[in-house]
Formats: structure tokens, sequence, C-alpha cells
């Protein structure tokens, strides 16, 4: 790993130094963190997300909420939210949602899968560069809080006209929102920088 770095925001370039446990490096110029101790990072991570992509199958194939509404009961998922919408003729929205909640999640989930684990067995991924590239370009749009925040006020609207029940997708979903933020702290991109040259 190389002993210089450029700070990413004032581009001051100084000298790594090795860190205590759970330390950072800051610039000396304008204060940003420039790097931080993440032990075991990438086992970590790793771990974390085989568990998000767990919770994603769960949350993707099981009843999201059901609304029961004078004895009539309506399962929905997410992507049945979304094909919904479609139906209805908000094709803009529904491609939306299912961007922000299928497709850039799986997405997110897979190419941190594809990096991570032939590194785990010492191997380093073909075409790495061009994945980490569509790794950072597609992570914003992996928006599940602001979806969760949608669904909850809507839920309290409904709660007065019926009765809602949240299902396994439900849990499964608000879980895999608190992994995968847990994920993207630990990943340590110094850490997998490093694992890599060791391998090369």
């Amino acid at each position: 790993m190389s002993e210089l770095i450029a700070c990413h925001e004032c581009d001051l370039v100084q000298r790594r130094v090795r860190l205590p446990r759970g330390g950072r490096a800051k610039c000396p110029r304008c204060g940003s963190v420039l790097y931080k101790d993440r032990p075991d990072s990438l086992n970590r991570t790793l771990a974390l997300t085989l568990a998000a992509m767990l919770l994603f199958i769960v949350a993707n194939s099981y009843p999201f909420l059901t609304f029961d509404f004078k004895g009539q009961a309506t399962h929905t998922t997410l992507f049945g939210g979304a094909r919904q919408l479609y139906v209805q003729g908000d094709a803009p929205v529904a491609g939306l949602v299912l961007l922000t909640t299928i497709v850039a999640p799986l997405l997110h989930l897979s190419l941190l899968l594809y990096v991570l684990l032939p590194l785990r067995f010492g191997h380093v991924p073909l075409h790495l560069a061009e994945v980490f590239r569509l790794y950072f370009t597609n992570k914003p749009w992996v928006m599940l809080e602001v979806f969760m925040l949608g669904i909850l006020v809507a839920i309290i609207k409904l709660v007065g006209m019926a009765e809602v029940v949240l299902g396994l997708g439900f849990w499964g979903f608000f879980a895999l929102i608190f992994v995968l933020a847990w994920a993207s702290s630990t990943f340590d991109t110094d850490a997998m920088w490093q694992r890599i040259e060791e391998i090369r």
C-alpha cells in the first residue's frame, strides 16, 4: 500500500501512518478524515453483505403488508406495490420505486459480493476498476430509508380506515436497512486495495 495519501478535500499530500485500533487520521490543513482503522473490515463487510442478501430475499419473497378492510384482506409485496402503481398509470413512480427498493439494492449487494468473495479466497476479481466505479455510481440510488419513511406515513394514514398487518417482508426490509448501513460503514476501501496488493 502506498505510504502517501492525498486529502479528498484540500489535496494536501501527506505520509500515511499506522493507526491505533479504532483510530482515525485527519488532515492537518482542513481537518477532514483521511482514513480510519476498521479492524477485520473485509470479513465483517462480507458477513454483513451476506446477511443483507438473505434479508433482501426475505423482504421480496414474503408479504410486505396486509390490509384488512371489512373482512377483505389484501396482501402486497414490494414488487407488487410497484406493479400496482404501473397498472394505475403511474409508470414513472412505479419505475422509481422499483429502481430504489429492488434493482439498486440488489445491484449494490451483488457488486459487493463480486468484490469481497474472491478477495476472501485469495483471488482478484476481473474488471475490478469498472465494478468499483459502478458500485459508487449505484450507491446513491439505494434509498431504502426514504421508502420506509413513506410506508410508515401511509400506514399511519390507513390505520383509521383498515386494519394493517405488518408482514414478514416488512420486518425483513426493516432489518435490511440497518444491516446494509452497517455493511457500508465497515467497508474500508484502503483495506481492500491492501488485500489486492497482497494477493498480487
